[in-house]
C-alpha cells in the first residue's frame, strides 16, 4: 500500500507537521507518565484504525519497557486486569473523547471524576492534549493511507 501524499514533500504542508510533532514531543516531557501515553495513543488509534499510529506507538511502547501481553489486552481493557486504576481511569476518558463523532454522550462528569482522581491538572491537561493529538494524526494518517509497519522507534520521538 502506498500513501496517496507525502506531508513532508511540500513545504508549507511539511513545516505545520514539524510543528504538529513538536507538540507530540512537549507531550513526552510532560509529568504523564509514558506507559500511560503509549496505552492511551494505542487505545486511540484503535479505535480509529490507524495502522501507521499503532506501529509507531506500539514500538515505542516495547520500546519503553511495556509488556507485551498488556498491550494486547488494550482492545479489552474493560475485561483486563493488568491495567492500573490510573491507567483505566485514562483509558476510559481516551475513548470517552475518541468516540465524540460516534454520537455518544462525550466525557461524561463521573469518567473525568475517575481521570482527576488520579491525575493532577498538568497530567489531565496532558491527556485531553495527548488524545487530541492522536485523533488529528489519526485522521491525517487514515485520510491520506499512511501505512503502518517500516516505523523505526525513536522516529518521530
Amino acid at each position: 500500500m502506498d500513501a496517496r501524499l507525502d506531508f513532508m514533500a511540500e513545504p508549507t504542508t511539511g513545516k505545520a507537521l514539524k510543528y504538529l510533532m513538536s507538540a507530540g514531543k512537549a507531550l513526552r516531557d510532560t509529568a504523564l507518565p509514558i506507559t500511560t501515553q503509549e496505552l492511551v495513543s494505542v487505545r486511540v488509534s484503535q479505535i480509529n484504525g490507524c495502522a501507521a499510529c499503532l506501529d509507531m506507538h506500539i514500538k515505542e511502547a516495547l520500546g519503553a519497557g511495556e509488556d507485551p501481553v498488556r498491550l494486547g489486552l488494550v482492545a479489552a481493557w474493560p475485561e483486563a486486569t493488568v491495567f492500573t486504576d490510573a491507567e483505566r481511569a485514562a483509558l476510559e476518558l481516551a475513548e470517552a473523547g475518541t468516540r465524540l463523532a460516534d454520537a455518544a454522550p462525550g466525557v461524561s462528569d463521573e469518567v473525568w471524576a475517575k481521570a482527576a482522581k488520579h491525575y493532577d491538572q498538568q497530567q489531565l491537561a496532558a491527556l485531553v492534549l495527548l488524545v487530541s493529538f492522536m485523533n488529528l494524526a489519526n485522521r491525517m494518517n487514515i485520510i491520506t493511507r499512511q501505512p503502518g509497519g517500516d516505523y523505526q522507534p525513536g522516529g518521530w520521538h
